[in-house]
């Protein structure tokens, strides 16, 4: 193993904690269910900068498979830890194959509507009323979308086996959490959260502007 490119705990650290503390600043967490909703994203995040700087077990559990898939390849080193640029034989740099940028492209664009889903519901939450307006208007639940977005992101950047069985696990987490919050939503507001679950799709985006007003996560 290059020592140079895995044993680098304080780039874990640095990594895990620049991402969780960014997602952080975006929810700004309350509630038992916002802290939940972070730390399961934290643990995906932890296990994933571990990996990626600190031992990647994944690599280590596939070794042999990878030294006879791949002869003559540098198994440790951290270009081959980008396993999609390995497994399809791109012979450039990884951080500018088409997944790599793809990723980066999905990671941005899930902080993006992160920070979009949280002006809105924090606006509304100081006023006491419901999350309707902006992304709220499109999908009723666009900071949990938003946190799969970056996990999956992730995925396509640096896939590890603990990463690709957390990601369904942790999906599952946030559709309970999801679901939970709508309960309470329609015991506080009644038709009104009723009426704009008829109008307004949990995870998957309704261009057509709806207003009818709810709140979600």
């Amino acid at each position: 193993m290059h020592d140079s490119a895995y044993g680098l705990w304080s780039l874990v650290i640095l990594n895990s904690a620049i991402f969780i503390i960014f997602a952080f600043s975006f929810t700004k967490p309350q509630t038992s269910r916002d802290w939940r909703s972070l730390g399961a994203f934290s643990a995906f995040v932890v296990a994933l900068f571990t990996e990626m700087y600190g031992f990647p077990l994944t690599i280590y559990l596939f070794s042999g498979w990878l030294q006879s898939k791949f002869p003559g390849t540098d198994i440790f080193s951290h270009e081959t830890g980008h396993l999609w640029n390995t497994f399809f034989g791109w012979n450039i740099n990884p951080h500018f194959d088409p997944l790599h940028i793809l990723s980066n492209l999905v990671i941005f664009g899930g902080f993006i509507l992160l920070a979009s889903a949280w002006r809105v519901l924090h606006a509304a939450q100081q006023k006491h009323e419901l999350a309707v307006e902006g992304i709220y208007a499109r999908m009723r639940h666009p900071q949990y979308v938003a946190f799969v977005m970056i996990m999956f992101g992730f995925l396509l950047q640096w896939p590890t086996l603990p990463t690709v069985i957390m990601f369904p696990i942790l999906v599952y987490i946030y559709v309970r959490l999801a679901r939970r919050e709508e309960q309470i939503a329609i015991d506080e507001f009644g038709d009104r959260y009723r009426d704009y679950m008829t109008v307004t799709p949990a995870f998957f985006p309704m261009w057509r502007n709806t207003s009818n007003g709810a709140a979600g996560h």
